[in-house]
């Protein structure tokens, strides 16, 4: 697998900012008759041509985290290239993937900027079957939320013991920015609690008008550990997409909670499983 650290100055956010990408580099020759020298023989299944374009996994990091933790807490690297899809972990801060109060403008990076850059300047698919969200702790929120608010940009989306931040349960989404106010970064991003109900950051919002329009939602994947102190919290997500009759699957995983043995397994079970890739020979003429 190939991986790189992308630093560049971000128009949206008007900063410098890094992105963590990796490559299904080892699925790929590069010419129709590779060397016969090679120490460790493996089978690969497409010779790399001008204009290949590869699914891609957009992997939103937990509150605290920055883009390159998840890969160096997990075997994330490994179950990409396994699967032959490119992944691109944003570093947001803890920004909850909004566009901030106090003025950064994440989501829009998120949803118009680095998109654009990644389908520009890297191997990245722009079609919709080729894109996926696979979100943890605070980016298991902004995944749902961007699945609500985006359904034509993902074919599915996973979310992995979402908590603090977005929430399809609207009434506890207002009420947790209001009883939760003393943490000063959720304050500070998300701004007037009194303005939440119905806003642009209100996932469930956007999933009652999806429903009521009939609109073709991405495949949902929702999961935590038993033993997560938010599981409970997640349980209302589920709950609220199960009243508005929205087509999901939930799981509950046993022994584990809020930490990387969950996440390590379930990112694994994500690519291995739940997402419609297209794994060996996966990338496609653009």
């Amino acid at each position: 697998m190939a991986v790189m650290r992308y630093s560049f100055f971000s128009q949206v956010l008007n900063l410098c900012t890094d992105v963590t990408i990796t490559y299904p580099e080892r699925q790929f020759d590069y010419t129709e008759s590779p060397s016969l020298e090679r120490i460790v023989t493996n089978e690969r299944h497409q010779v790399l041509r001008p204009g290949m374009k590869l699914q891609t996994v957009y992997v939103l990091h937990g509150g605290s985290d920055d883009d390159t933790l998840i890969h160096r807490y997990t075997n994330l690297e490994r179950y990409a290239e396994e699967n032959c899809v490119m992944t691109v972990t944003p570093a947001v801060r803890d920004s909850f993937f909004i566009d901030t109060a106090y003025g950064f403008r994440y989501y829009t990076y998120l949803t118009e900027e680095l998109p654009k850059v990644m389908q520009c300047l890297f191997a990245s698919s722009p079609r919709r079957e080729d894109n996926f969200l696979l979100g943890m702790a605070m980016g298991g929120n902004a995944a749902l939320m961007l699945a609500m608010k985006h359904p034509e940009r993902y074919r599915a989306v996973v979310d992995l013991s979402g908590g603090i931040g977005c929430s399809a349960d609207s009434d506890y989404f207002c009420r947790e920015l209001r009883d939760l106010a003393h943490i000063r970064r959720l304050a500070s991003a998300f701004g007037n609690p009194e303005e939440a109900a119905g806003g642009e950051w209100d996932t469930g919002r956007f999933a009652r008008e999806n429903r009521e329009k009939g609109v073709q939602l991405p495949d949902l994947f929702l999961a935590v550990g038993e033993d997560d102190f938010i599981r409970d919290v997640v349980r209302r997500d589920r709950d609220a997409l199960r009243a508005l009759g929205i087509p999901f699957h939930y799981e509950e995983a046993p022994g584990v909670g809020h930490d990387w043995r969950f996440w390590d397994a379930y990112i694994r079970k994500s690519l291995d499983e739940w997402l419609p890739l297209r794994r060996a020979g996966a990338a496609a003429e653009g």
